[in-house]
Order: C-alpha cells, then structure tokens, then sequence
C-alpha cells in the first residue's frame, strides 16, 4: 500500500510539473530543482528515523 501511494504521489508531481512546463518552461525547471531537494531530504529523513 505504500509502495502505491509513493507512485500515486509521484505520478501527481509530474502531472502537475508538466502543466507548469506547458505555461512556462524556466519556472518547470526550476520547480523541478526544489521538488528534487524535497524529495531527498524525505527520504534521507526516513533513513534517520529508522537507523
């Protein structure tokens, strides 16, 4: 059920990054680049907790 709701979540992101990319394709860029630091904190926060 995780392992779903992760793909639904990232599936959601690009839907939603396309249709900044679509209206402008700097501001999807750098959309992207912040959506992508977000996404490793996350994940490096989850390794914390459970190490």
């Amino acid at each position: 059920m995780v392992i779903l709701l992760g793909m639904v979540e990232v599936l959601f992101v690009l839907a939603a990054l396309a249709g900044v990319a679509m209206w402008s394709v700097p501001a999807a860029l750098v959309l992207a680049g912040v959506l992508g630091v977000v996404a490793v904190e996350r994940k490096q926060a989850q390794r914390k907790g459970s190490g």
